[in-house]
Order: C-alpha cells, then sequence, then structure tokens
C-alpha cells in the first residue's frame, strides 16, 4: 500500500475522499500491554498473509484482517471493567458532541456517532476535504488525522476543565477503519446505533441519548 497506510500502536489507512468508521477512547481506559499484544497478534497474522497473497489479494487480505482487528478491539472496549468511564457524565458527553458537531462541515462531513462512557465511534466522510496545512515537525499528517487531532485536543482542554485535572484525557491511539461500498456503511450505520444495547447500558436504543446520524445517512443505509 502506499504512504497512506502507516501505524502507531495500531494499524492506519487513510486513502484520500473516503468515508471512515474511528473509534477513540479514554486515556487508561485499555492497559498498553494488551494495545501491545493486539499490535503483536496484527503483524504476525499480517507477515503470513504476506507470505501467502500478493497484488490485489494481499490487499483485500489485509483489509479483512483491519477489520478483524478493529472488532477485538471495540469488544474489548465495550467489556472493559476497569478505567476512568468520564463520558457516562453527560456534562462531557455534551461537550464531545458539541465539538464533533462543531468541526463539520469544515475538516469533515458527520455522519453518524455514538459516545459511550469510555469511547467514542465517529462515522464521517472525508471527501472534498483539503490536505491539511503541513506541520513544522515535518510529521505525516492526512485530512482525518489532522481532523481527529483538533476534535480530541479541543475536546480534551474543554473536559479536562470541568473535572478540575490535568493531564491526558484521550488516549494517543486511534482506530479507523475505511467504508467501502453501501453494503459495509449499512452495517455500521446499525452498529453504532445499536452499540449501547448491545454493551448492555440500554434496552432500547432510543433510550440513548448520545447517539446521531444525519437524516441522509439513514436513508441511504435504508436504501441498501
Amino acid at each position: 500500500m502506499s504512504d497512506s497506510f502507516y501505524r502507531r500502536y495500531l494499524p492506519h489507512y487513510h486513502p484520500p475522499d473516503a468515508i471512515y468508521f474511528v473509534t477513540f477512547r479514554l486515556a487508561g481506559s485499555l492497559p498498553r500491554q494488551l494495545i501491545e499484544r493486539l499490535q503483536q497478534e496484527y503483524e504476525q497474522e499480517e507477515r503470513l498473509l504476506m507470505q501467502r497473497f500478493q497484488g490485489q489479494s494481499l490487499d483485500e487480505e489485509r483489509y479483512r484482517l483491519h477489520k478483524k482487528t478493529f472488532a477485538r478491539y471495540d469488544a474489548i472496549l465495550d467489556k472493559a471493567a476497569n478505567g476512568p468511564r468520564w463520558l457516562a457524565d453527560p456534562r462531557l458527553a455534551n461537550i464531545v458532541a458539541r465539538e464533533i458537531h462543531a468541526l463539520h462541515p469544515t475538516h469533515y462531513t458527520l455522519l453518524a456517532y455514538c459516545i459511550m462512557s469510555n469511547h467514542v465511534h465517529l462515522l464521517i466522510d472525508m471527501q472534498g476535504i483539503s490536505e491539511p496545512p503541513r506541520p513544522a515537525s515535518g510529521q505525516h499528517c492526512t485530512p482525518l488525522s489532522y481532523a481527529l487531532r483538533l476534535l480530541k485536543g479541543r475536546t480534551a482542554r474543554f473536559c479536562n476543565e470541568v473535572l478540575e485535572r490535568s493531564g491526558p484525557f484521550w488516549a494517543q491511539e486511534s482506530y479507523d477503519h475505511v467504508v467501502r461500498d453501501r453494503k459495509e456503511l449499512k452495517r455500521i450505520v446499525a452498529y453504532i446505533i445499536n452499540n449501547p444495547v448491545q454493551a448492555g447500558l440500554v434496552e432500547d436504543a432510543d433510550d440513548w441519548a448520545f447517539t446521531y446520524c444525519a437524516p441522509d445517512i439513514v436513508e441511504q443505509a435504508s436504501a441498501c
């Protein structure tokens, strides 16, 4: 893959003009050892794929592996018994929701989100979003990573003020997944809406106050 594929603790693939399903979590919500284990498992499975496939077939298998790794990560977050759950506080969840909306439509087109007690699911469309300014450090930056940096920076500052604390609010790592077709878009919209139900937080998805879907995305998913 091109330089739009990179990783820190988890793999990232940022092709331009794509729709992304993103998950980011609170600092301390998962132990570093677990994240490192996920990375090691990913890299081990990726090496096996590279021995067996090449070209387009390798890209397809990598994509499936990326989805599987995301599913592992998300399931662990939903079941995490330890760590901060600051977003269960409506004051903080409202701050996050407000700032998610504030970056639409200049930094992304907002399609959907769900704010859980220790993490956030975000569905955004990056089509037509300009390349961000290159930072003085020269570090690789995509429109998606730039938008997430703004979002996490703003929400961290405001939420820490409410909590009267300092220090990291979000984990540095985020996990993002490219949505490739309408069928997958439908599945992800359904997942975002139903995540609080699947996590056992409410019995009816409509009872969760911090889920949002743009009307047109619901129509698109229903038409699939």
